[in-house]
């Protein structure tokens, strides 16, 4: 029998834990360091390639994915080898994309090429607004001309580049926001990541908000009508919402994002990576060591994993609900029922489809533009048992 992850893909995530600066907005597991020795990072990545090899050995793999931190400091040499283990450990999908995340400020065209000679097939570039003073707010170290040249030199250089915005921001108005988008359109090949500006704890930007000085955050009403907006305007250039802050032409759409959202396996490596692996019938919760250095250690002893927990069926039936309600192709009913035992409650559903925030078509329940703006809200009534 072909087991649930089958459904959803097999896929890769690579952590590079160093930044050049830490965003005052970021809650990823990003460190700035004077110094990093690659050579020895390189080992490491290997050897966990071998290990996680060797427990999926025969799985055809669909994608690649270098996140961070900023994957594009990494010595292009390194990314070739690891590329070349990856090869070399898995047969791989004919369609395999394998993408590296850069930041602007550490774009240069000779190091992009050799990315693309390496194997590198699609490069996320984190823009994160297209004026100065907004990219100042956020931390960000490069400036609007600069992300604007490092952009044209992604594109000479990959068919397949995204780039991200965050909306949302402080004092941005929604004539702000529409413009700024139309601007990116304007830019875009294929692909768009439009994130709200969340206020995370833990972060620069959640500590001044616990002090009342991060000002002028959008109301809840006037960040809806941006997450509205966005959605039509995108639509009206070509690029569908196929997820909820992610939006491509038809066929661009992220195959790696994908795995996520369809509740595929994926395996993590690096500092504070997280998996969802299926090993010997049983579906685990796996996360990395966070600290660069303990991680460092915990793989020269043969394992960089500081957690791994099986993960009950009910417990992935909801999972899979919270990832695949977020996609515009919605959750398979019928796999859902697979993992929990149980059907969704049919009063529950008829009530929310009369009030317009869930459709079915056949054997998918697909959560509408208005449900998708208050997912988790929705979730909540869904999963009631």
């Amino acid at each position: 029998m072909a087991e649930d992850w089958q459904n959803g893909g097999f896929g890769l995530y690579i952590h590079w834990p160093f930044c050049q600066a830490k965003c005052p907005y970021c809650d990823f597991n990003s460190h700035v360091s004077r110094e990093i020795d690659q050579s020895r990072w390189l080992r490491a990545y290997l050897s966990e390639l071998d290990r996680v090899g060797s427990l999926t050995k025969g799985r055809v793999l669909n994608s690649v994915f270098f996140g961070g931190g900023t994957p594009s400091l990494m010595d292009p040499d390194v990314v070739a080898q690891i590329i070349e283990r990856i090869r070399a450990t898995w047969p791989t999908a004919n369609d395999l994309e394998i993408t590296l995340e850069a930041n602007p400020g550490s774009v240069e065209a000779g190091r992009f090429a050799a990315y693309r000679q390496g194997g590198v097939s699609r490069v996320s570039m984190g823009i994160q607004a297209l004026n100065d003073r907004d990219l100042q707010r956020l931390g960000r170290i490069h400036s609007v001309d600069e992300a604007k040249a490092a952009f044209d030199i992604a594109r000479k250089s990959f068919d397949r580049v995204s780039f991200d915005l965050i909306y949302a921001r402080q004092d941005q108005t929604l004539n702000d926001w529409q413009t700024e988008l139309r601007e990116a359109l304007s830019m875009a090949i294929d692909h768009l990541s439009l994130y709200q500006l969340t206020i995370e704890t833990g972060t620069a930007f959640g500590d001044r908000y616990a002090k009342g000085k991060l000002r002028g955050l959008p109301e809840d009403d006037l960040a809806a009508d941006m997450y509205q907006a966005t959605g039509d305007i995108c639509i009206e250039a070509g690029l569908e919402g196929y997820e909820v802050s992610n939006y491509a032409k038809p066929g661009s759409e992220s195959i790696h994002n994908k795995i996520y959202w369809r509740y595929g396996d994926y395996a993590g490596i690096g500092p504070g990576a997280h998996a969802r692996l299926t090993l010997n019938g049983q579906r685990h919760a796996i996360e990395c060591w966070r600290n660069p250095d303990r991680w460092l250690q915990a793989v020269d002893t043969g394992n960089g994993e500081n957690v791994k927990n099986p993960i009950l069926l009910t417990d992935q039936a909801d999972e899979m609900m919270m990832m695949g309600l977020r996609l515009r192709d919605g959750v398979d009913l019928k796999r859902w029922e697979n993992l929990s035992g149980r059907p969704l409650n049919p009063t529950t559903l008829a009530h929310l489809q009369d009030i317009g925030m869930i459709r079915q078509s056949g054997d998918l329940l697909i959560a509408t533009q208005d449900g998708r703006m208050v997912l988790n809200t929705l979730l909540a009534e869904i999963l009631v048992e």
